[in-house]
């Protein structure tokens, strides 16, 4: 199919705290979701998207760079950019929070705080939260237990303009996922989490009672809104001698 230009429809809001290139990302996004762009479409110029959009050709780049990361598109030298098929990619199916892990398998869920504090957004996290670099992030960081366990160390980060007052709460008893949708309304949608075996280091072996260069699980988890809007940045460093990832596959 060939692509047309007048596709491209909607415009970008540059009162909106989320950068440009998270906004325009977006919108290509979601008219391949729509199937306006379809599999095999070639996605006009860098040249014709920074002007209909009036942004710098930086700002495309991005926004292309990260579709492609996420498989909606491949970028092939000298030919341009096209649409292709979502990776397909293996692992659980339900959204859940540690709480609902630990409840699944008869475990009672707790949390120590280490750290409940406000942050300025460095550049890596401002990119992954689509707020401005310097930006105020809400930081929690909490030991994780089960049956009075240790299990892991997980830092979450936030927005603070999505959660504004969230500093007040005492989070060693309440749920982040239940208070992010009961006081301000927010709810993942969706997310995507890596896992990866490390080694752990000094520090996060003290935190967790073990020797430095024991095995653990890290795992890096981005939760969106339904539209896209990221919501939570968290990190997180489990026991590997306690912990484990369950994968229910089926052949059909």
């Amino acid at each position: 199919m060939a692509f047309s230009p007048h596709t491209l429809v909607a415009t970008l809001d540059r009162s909106s705290p989320i950068p440009l290139y998270h906004q325009l990302r977006g919108v290509l996004q979601r008219q391949i979701e729509r199937g306006e762009l379809r599999i095999g479409d070639r996605l006009p110029n860098e040249d014709f998207i920074a002007a209909r959009y009036e942004v710098s050709k930086i700002t495309v780049r991005e926004a292309l760079k990260t579709l492609a990361a996420a498989g909606y598109v491949r970028r092939e030298q000298g030919r341009g950019t096209f649409v292709t098929n979502p990776r397909v990619v293996q692992g659980p199916r339900k959204l859940t929070c540690f709480s609902d892990e630990m409840e699944l398998r008869g475990l009672t869920a707790s949390s120590r705080v280490l750290a409940a504090e406000v942050i300025p957004a460095d550049l890596d996290l401002a990119n992954k939260l689509a707020i401005h670099p310097r930006a105020s992030v809400f930081r929690l960081k909490r030991i994780r237990l089960a049956d009075g366990e240790i299990m892991g160390v997980q830092t979450a980060h936030l927005a603070l303009e999505r959660v504004p007052g969230i500093t007040a709460i005492d989070f060693g008893a309440a749920s982040l996922y239940e208070t992010l949708e009961s006081r301000f309304g927010l709810k993942p949608a969706h997310a995507r989490e890596t896992h990866c075996a490390i080694a752990l280091n000094r520090g996060d072996a003290h935190q967790l009672g073990l020797q430095p260069g024991a095995p653990a699980l890290s795992a890096e988890r981005l939760s969106l809104l339904a539209d896209g809007t990221p919501l939570e940045y968290v990190w997180s460093v489990m026991r590997g001698d306690r912990y484990q990832v369950v994968l229910n596959l089926s052949s059909f």
